[in-house]
């Protein structure tokens, strides 16, 4: 496949392989592309956005319900090729299909509701004979730079809010997963949008990342990856909005009063869910003393009947993980685990890029899957005699993106809801739960500012003062 360059669809003589991680074998190439060709798709945005933020803005919501409409059309086109290029299975990858095509329809319904309103100047004396308003007006060129582990709808939930508040985009999708955002953009043109509103740029972030956000004609960088990736997008940004989500170590409660069948139910799906490569995957598990054993006996039960597999195989529940080198990373975590004196449940082996589902109890405080994101198949189960210790438990990490809680006393929801230090509280669900319309983002190392349609738009527009002096 191709990238996207003023235009036109643009190969180069050197191409990055494009392969399955489930046994390595190579399924598409894709060019490499150069620092000077981030200059000509910079170049070539900043022409498209004078063209596009100048499509009124029903224009604009008939490209993306067109878009929509298209890319339902090649649902499982578009399921196969996520499944191919990245961890998720067959079926996953159906979900994140049919996510995407709702991103991409509110996106389109978000555009008719890009409201200002009037202001009170007469409020103060000076502003008696003044009236106006505000309206709000897209930013400009947006960088938006995408992880491996939703390939299709993370990508949407960049180009969906921007192309409805009529920006530009220069699209750097997931060195290893670019083929969906490359399928993503050919529907986008299909549908209308004008060909230089949209750049995808392929190649490895260390050699075009660095001059795109650098580049001081990018207005805003939407990010979303790790949190070493993102400290370095700040250090050379300059002056730009800058929007992160960077993952989570995500804490669910279960409390005495939960359900535990439809609770353990949950979490298991939370905890394995595209091999745990989730940035609201559940990884840390804080069970009530009540209830533990039978929790933790249950859980362990249902993880074992998880069947690693193939990913394009309909009865596969779990595939690989993206690389050899993370599962290598995850296995010598679990390694650090057992030799501090964790206790190893189930799971804890790997095969290339096969690691096994993978449970802790007695986890030692400190070891990286106590603290870091894991970022993979493995969950970890804490013992708690209160509620008031399972907040300090879950709290006491430098993430806050999702939390949950488990039980049917709603004192102790509301308690949670409002104690937990993070971006969204999930009750009698895990925390792998998001609706693609509600807000989306965390505190302290989990981001910056909130994605969700509605919300996103709000980051990728300003607001404009119009005063008449009557």
């Amino acid at each position: 496949m191709k990238m996207l360059i003023a235009g036109e669809w643009a190969d180069r003589d050197k191409k990055i392989d494009v392969c399955n991680p489930y046994d390595g074998s190579v399924i598409d190439q894709v060019p490499e592309a150069s620092a000077a060709d981030v200059d000509a798709a910079v170049a070539a945005a900043v022409k498209g956005f004078e063209e596009y933020k100048r499509v009124p803005s029903h224009k604009r919501i008939e490209i993306l319900h067109k878009a929509a409409e298209l890319i339902r059309a090649r649902h499982e086109e578009f399921a196969r090729t996520i499944a191919s290029e990245g961890s998720k299975t067959i079926r996953e990858a159906r979900g994140e299909v049919s996510r995407c095509i709702n991103t991409i329809a509110i996106s389109a319904e978000e555009a008719r509701r890009i409201c200002g309103e009037t202001l009170p100047f007469d409020s103060f004396p000076n502003g008696v004979n003044k009236k106006g308003f505000y309206y709000r007006f897209p930013i400009g060129v947006i960088a938006a730079i995408t992880p491996f582990n939703d390939p299709l709808n993370l990508v949407a939930h960049k180009l969906g809010p921007a192309f409805a508040a009529g920006n530009a985009v220069v699209l750097k999708p997931a060195t290893v997963t670019p083929l969906s955002a490359i399928k993503l953009a050919e529907v986008l043109l299909e549908a209308g949008l004008p060909p230089m509103a949209l750049q995808v740029i392929t190649g490895p972030g260390d050699v075009i990342g660095d001059p795109l956000v650098a580049d001081e004609r990018i207005r805003m960088i939407s990010f979303t990856g790790g949190v070493e990736a993102g400290l370095r997008i700040t250090k050379k940004a300059g002056l730009k909005k800058i929007g992160m989500e960077l993952g989570s170590n995500s804490p669910t409660i279960v409390m005495d009063d939960a359900d535990i069948d439809p609770a353990v139910e949950s979490c298991v799906s939370g905890a394995f869910w595209a091999v745990g490569q989730n940035c609201i995957g559940v990884q840390r598990l804080l069970v009530h003393a009540p209830v533990y054993e039978e929790f933790r006996d249950k859980f362990v039960a249902r993880t074992k009947k998880y069947k690693v597999g193939p990913q394009l195989e309909e009865d596969t529940d779990m595939g690989p993980m993206i690389t050899e080198g993370e599962a290598m990373r995850v296995e010598e975590w679990i390694e650090q685990a057992v030799d501090k004196g964790g206790a190893l449940l189930t799971g804890g082996g790997r095969d290339y890029t096969r690691v096994q589902p993978t449970v802790f109890e007695k986890l030692p405080t400190g070891c990286h899957l106590d603290v870091d994101e894991v970022f993979g198949p493995v969950v970890s189960l804490y013992k708690v005699e209160t509620l008031d210790e399972a907040i300090e438990k879950a709290n006491s990490v430098n993430y806050g993106l999702h939390a949950a809680i488990f039980t049917n006393d709603v004192g102790r929801a509301f308690k949670a809801a409002y104690e937990l230090d993070c971006g969204g509280v999930i009750i009698n669900e895990s925390t792998d739960y998001r609706l693609d319309m509600m807000p989306f983002g965390g505190v302290k190392q989990s981001g910056l500012g909130r994605e969700g349609l509605k919300f996103a738009l709000q980051e990728m527009t300003e607001p404009k003062v119009v005063c008449f002096n009557l």
